[in-house]
């Protein structure tokens, strides 16, 4: 995004520099993404945010209902995401992603436990960062356990958004985003990106996803263009 405003950025890599991930604590950010500016930082996927930090003109599209939110949530947990993982060979189970210490095994799971913390914020009132750092239970079951523990929970999420109060603010979460409906949006886009990664991983092992999602379950969530 930085670079389709024309901005220029430096881009580090904390796992490389612990120094780095020192200074983000240091300002108040729990982890990766982030961009920072001086002495202001914004955490995670939030160009509204960054481009308020950075001083550019940026206009929020229409933003999906809850409902169709769910669906959508619904398709990649269901479907998409237990597919595609039931197609990758054992052998790149272990492949890294690009500039990151996640194997593909890791990033199959993180789809399901990212969605999974949507529920489990809602009912214990939290999201710890814990919950996103969690590995796999187990190399031979990653890619056919955690789909069938996932399938079926993103239908009754779509209850109930009007009773619920904000998360507070240990939630590692900007403010915004600890509301329920903003957290669901959150939620089923970061979902949606890991799938599209997925999608590019496969690929690059010659893998063609034999039940992709459309173009169309992606069109209206605030997504990065770029996939990594």
């Amino acid at each position: 995004m930085l670079s389709s405003w024309g901005i220029a950025f430096v881009a580090i890599d904390t796992e490389a520099q612990p120094a780095a991930m020192q200074e983000l604590a240091r300002l108040g950010i729990p982890r990766v993404p982030a961009v920072v500016a001086g002495e202001r930082a914004v955490h995670g996927w939030n160009p509204k945010a960054l481009a308020e930090l950075l001083g550019v003109a940026y206009a929020e599209g229409e933003r999906l209902p809850p409902e169709e939110l769910g669906r959508r949530l619904d398709r990649i947990l269901e479907a998409a995401a237990p597919q595609a993982l039931r197609q990758v060979p054992p052998q790149h189970l272990a492949v890294k992603t690009p500039g990151r210490d996640r194997t593909l095994r890791d990033l199959g799971y993180h789809i399901f436990r990212v969605a999974l913390s949507y529920r489990d914020a809602k009912e214990q009132g939290y999201l710890p960062e814990a919950w996103f750092e969690e590995r796999p239970p187990a190399p031979s079951t990653a890619g056919r356990r955690w789909p069938l523990t996932a399938k079926g929970c993103a239908g009754s999420w779509r209850h109930g958004w009007g009773s619920l109060t904000p998360l507070p603010a240990r939630s590692t979460l900007t403010t915004a985003a600890r509301w329920p409906a903003d957290l669901l949006e959150r939620t089923v886009w970061h979902a949606a990106q890991h799938l599209r990664q997925l999608y590019a991983l496969l690929d690059a092992a010659g893998i063609t996803s034999s039940l992709p999602l459309p173009a169309d379950a992606f069109a209206g969530l605030p997504l990065p263009q770029a996939v990594w």
